[in-house]
């Protein structure tokens, strides 16, 4: 899938999680450690595609997420593409066809979203605040560019670099800074399994069983038939998921928020009287 259905679907699935921990455990967040989650898991449903770079002295091509801070993103995402080729060759086994790029490899697997939400986990936790912005700022810039991109596009890495300054000292300013938000490492790791989800429904697959051997390939590609498949960029993209997506956000966003205004909006009109 695309960058923005991308990003829609880790906001959808964070509101939808927030929720449903809400109603059916009493697991209540503030609106900011909403906004922060849902920022988060967006952003890093965006993550796994910093395997596909482009021409970082051109500051040309690559994935939407390559594109969000200009050169530095797109210097970041040629290293990891590079790497998740290495990966990709030092593990394939016979059957696996060779490969000239990186792209849906290891940022595509399971073991790397444990790893990214794992370590994000450990930098919240064992740095605290500090960490904390640090995560926010990155993250909500890869959010930005995913959820806003044509916006992001005319505007350029720059300002989306000053925004998401702006969003991590406003988290920094409000958010408490005696705890670690541990829950960020949830947040990444879940948009990193959301994407890998949106991209098995797309032609080609994705390698969620690796490292486990399947008829003497490492890395299969599991998804739907492609005849089944999704197309990048077509309508049943960019109408009806989208539009799901954004619906399963409002509908998660009235079910956390609603209740409470209208318990206090009642106990304000009864204190009145």
């Amino acid at each position: 899938m695309m960058g923005p259905s991308h990003a829609l679907s880790g906001a959808a699935a964070w509101l939808a999680g927030s929720w449903a921990l809400d109603h059916f455990t009493g697991f209540s967040q503030t609106p900011l450690e909403v906004a922060v989650g849902t920022a988060v898991c967006a952003g890093g449903a965006l993550l796994p595609d910093l395997d596909l770079s482009g021409k970082v002295t051109t500051n040309q091509g690559g994935a939407t997420v390559a594109r969000t801070f200009g050169v530095a993103s797109l210097f970041v995402s040629e290293v990891v593409e590079k790497f998740s080729l290495g990966v990709y060759t030092a593990t394939k086994l016979k059957r696996d066809p060779r490969r000239s790029h990186g792209h849906r490899t290891f940022t595509h697997t399971l073991p790397f979203c444990a790893l990214v939400g794992w370590g994000t986990t450990a930098l919240a936790t064992n740095y605290g605040k500090w960490a904390v912005v640090g995560i926010v700022f990155f993250m909500a810039g890869l959010a930005l560019r995913g959820l806003f991109d044509e916006w992001a596009e005319r505007a350029g890495w720059v300002i989306v670099t000053i925004c998401s300054g702006v969003i991590a000292w406003f988290t920094a300013v409000n958010l408490p800074g005696d705890r670690g938000y541990p829950l960020l490492g949830l947040a990444v790791g879940v948009g990193c399994i959301v994407h890998i989800l949106g991209d098995m429904i797309t032609k080609n697959g994705v390698p969620i069983l690796w490292p486990i051997p399947i008829k003497r390939r490492m890395w299969r590609m599991i998804g739907i038939p492609n005849s089944m498949a999704v197309k990048v960029g077509g309508k049943v993209e960019t109408v009806v998921l989208r539009t799901t997506f954004t619906l399963i956000s409002l509908l998660s966003i009235a079910g956390l928020f609603v209740p409470g205004v209208l318990e206090r909006l009642n106990l304000d009109s009864w204190a009145s009287r």
